[in-house]
């Protein structure tokens, strides 16, 4: 069991779980435009979170140059440097207008963890912003790149996507930062901090609702993305409503990082195995 454990945590803090996510996310947009899934992107966005979010973490622990690492930190070092090979090598792949897009996301990740507005100074200390970044990088990720990829047209339904897309994000990253508020400095300005966790509350639970709004304004509307929504909107309001400061441990962490998985089962079931609902 202890190895289970240690096993399951290496998994979790070496941003496996949450690099799948965002793949997940991926490939929603790959089913929703009905495009042939491009197995390399998808693999460059895996690697890519994994970079990202490690670099985000432990970069300020580990130095680069740190010999007195805990076990699973060195481990998770390994680890990032090949994710870091594995990512060069699929950058290779990717066509110019991709990587132009990619570095665009990846400045809002650099500083969002480098101080470059003075000392100590990021965009994730700025008041209010950090939730939305974070929101902004994700939905970038996985909803724009897979449409550049097919060299598809940024239009009026992608930015709709795009935008419901973040604001799922915010509404799945309002438990964290509720669970965070004992540990967020008050210069932070989270929605929590500013609202209480009642409000915020709330406050993503309209937001589900406007995603759901959104949806039915959609010139291209699909029955099966459209119930699969439904179901997942559902799932992350109560998740949010069941959110409080004092969580079990992997609440956050793996059930509601997993929540882009579990969209992903449910929207290929009902695309496959249900018919298309008439309205």
């Amino acid at each position: 069991m202890k190895y289970l454990k240690n096993a399951f945590e290496l998994y979790i803090n070496s941003s496996i779980h949450v690099s799948l996510a965002v793949v997940a996310f991926t490939l929603i947009s790959f089913l929703h435009y009905d495009q042939e899934i491009d197995e390399e992107l998808v693999f460059f966005i895996f690697f890519a979170s994994i970079t990202g979010y490690n670099f985000v973490k432990y970069a300020g622990i580990a130095k680069l140059h740190h010999l007195s690492l805990a076990r699973n930190l060195r481990l998770i070092q390994i680890f990032s440097f090949f994710s870091f090979i594995a990512l060069v090598y699929f950058t290779f792949q990717m066509p110019v207008r991709v990587l132009i897009a990619t570095a665009v996301l990846g400045l809002f990740t650099l500083f969002y963890a480098v101080p470059f507005l003075g000392e100590n100074k990021n965009l994730r200390s700025l008041p209010g912003l950090k939730i939305f970044i974070i929101a902004v990088v994700w939905a970038g990720t996985t909803v724009l790149l897979p449409v550049i990829n097919a060299e598809g047209i940024l239009g009026t339904e992608i930015l709709v996507d795009f935008i419901q897309r973040l604001m799922l994000v915010v509404v799945l990253t309002l438990p964290f930062e509720i669970r965070d508020l004992r540990y967020d400095d008050e210069s932070l300005g989270t929605i929590p901090q500013r609202l209480g966790v009642f409000m915020t509350k709330v406050f993503g639970l309209l937001l589900t609702f406007l995603i759901f709004s959104a949806e039915l304004i959609q010139s291209s509307f699909s029955s099966s993305r459209f119930l699969a929504l439904t179901v997942i909107l559902l799932l992350s309001g109560i998740m949010l409503w069941k959110a409080g400061r004092d969580q079990k441990r992997y609440y956050c962490s793996f059930w509601v990082e997993a929540v882009p998985v579990f969209y992903l089962g449910v929207y290929w079931i009902i695309l496959h195995y249900l018919p298309q609902i008439p309205f």
